[in-house]
């Protein structure tokens, strides 16, 4: 919580220390600067705000003949009222409290400028307090759907006013003399031991309910903030709580980005001749995935790669436009029939029915070896064949020479 601050400061005292010597109590900062410059009461709402900034803009827009710079400070003015969290830290810390402001449109430094000359030289503005982290695990239906879920959470809040302290000056540390050796001391630095960052204040422990929005198409990793939600601190905006998303593994769905994958197992006559089978998407509906008349399943492409197929639009929906949708992929195998499990019969059938069957070798029985093959492993590939036990004697004899002790006697 910010306590006072002049936002002149620096300019009335241009050439002080920083570090050093007493600073005087803060002042209270301007907060209503912005709202003179539109003509509008501090109480006025949003509607009030745009009808006001309309008028203004065309009674003094350059174009028509208007003072550019009283356009630049009524846009200005406009863009930071018009904004509603913009405009609640400015009611709070004045145009300093919009420093850790990013994103699009006029920087702060700017508006400041604007309103007070200069600006480069003017303090900073309020400090944001650390933010805390909490991990929040969500199913992938939920990541699907979408899900609001109330979490309570135990904050520092401050009570009443702080006063600065005066065992530091407010400058939160205080400087020690240490002697380390005979005639000899260091000065140190340390935290003043008396209060928080330069102040004293009471505190208590208050338990507030947050409802944490997962939206749809949220990813892993991806953080749902509440700013200003963290402990507060004296002369301090309160940092935020921000709910880090960690998405648990799904038995069915694999997900990459907005796309989702599932693996299908088939039989060799499901992958020849079609299939069909039926599927519940993570929003419930049945799915029934089926092959069109002639469609052949292989167990690899050519270039040995899975073979994968794709259902368009069923995938996951996209953060911030759940209209749009990934794909579902679909990775197949094909499982092929097992040694024995096909009768004469069969076999004989499915000479006659499928395409290029196998045709005999004309060769001499007498001459020609007839080979069966067996089971076997790639990984024993180059194993083949009698190992050798003599390893240090051939290494010896690769170079061509022996190791030959001569002794004369």
């Amino acid at each position: 919580m910010f306590f006072g601050g002049d936002p002149f400061e620096h300019f009335a005292h241009a050439g002080g220390m920083p570090g050093g010597g007493r600073r005087g109590p803060p002042r209270d900062v301007d907060t209503t600067k912005l709202y003179e410059t539109l003509g509008v009461e501090k109480t006025a709402d949003a509607k009030e705000i745009k009808k006001e900034y309309r008028k203004l803009a065309v009674k003094h827009h350059p174009d028509k003949g208007g003072d550019e710079q009283k356009f630049k400070e009524i846009s200005a003015a406009y863009e930071v009222l018009s904004d509603e969290e913009k405009r609640a830290k400015y009611d709070k810390y004045g145009l300093e409290g919009l420093e850790n402001e990013g994103g699009g449109g006029r920087s702060p430094d700017d508006i400041f400028s604007m309103f007070f000359g200069g600006g480069g030289g003017r303090r900073s503005g309020p400090r944001k307090g650390e933010s805390i982290n909490h991990p929040i695990k969500v199913s992938l239906e939920d990541l699907y759907n979408g899900k609001t879920v109330k979490l309570a959470i135990n904050r520092q809040v401050i009570i009443g006013d702080a006063t600065m302290c005066e065992a530091c000056d407010g400058q939160g540390a205080v400087m020690e003399l240490r002697q380390i050796a005979l005639g000899m001391v260091q000065q140190v630095q340390r935290k003043c031991p008396s209060c928080t960052d330069g102040y004293k204040c009471k505190t208590k422990k208050e338990r507030k309910v947050l409802e944490v929005h997962v939206e749809k198409g949220m990813k892993n990793g991806q953080k749902i903030q509440f700013r200003g939600m963290a402990d507060e601190k004296p002369n301090m905006e309160p940092g935020d709580i921000n709910f880090i998303v960690q998405e648990k593994e799904h038995d069915l769905f694999k997900r990459k980005g907005a796309d989702l994958l599932i693996t299908k197992t088939l039989s060799l006559n499901e992958a020849l001749c079609g299939f069909e089978w039926s599927l519940k998407h993570l929003d419930n509906r049945e799915i029934v995935i089926k092959s069109r008349p002639g469609e052949v399943i292989k167990p690899e492409t050519v270039g040995g790669q899975p073979f994968v197929k794709i259902v368009s639009g069923e995938g996951m929906p996209s953060k911030g436009n759940p209209f749009v949708k990934g794909n579902l992929y679909v990775l197949f195998r094909v499982e092929f029939p097992t040694d024995g499990e096909l009768d004469e019969a069969t076999v004989a059938t499915l000479k006659k029915t499928l395409p290029d069957p196998s045709m005999p070798v004309d060769y001499d029985e007498d001459e020609a070896e007839v080979c069966h093959l067996d089971a076997a492993d790639v990984k024993n590939f180059g194993k083949g064949g009698a190992e050798t036990h003599n390893d240090a004697y051939d290494s010896d004899d690769e170079d061509g020479q022996q190791n030959v002790e001569c002794r004369q006697s």
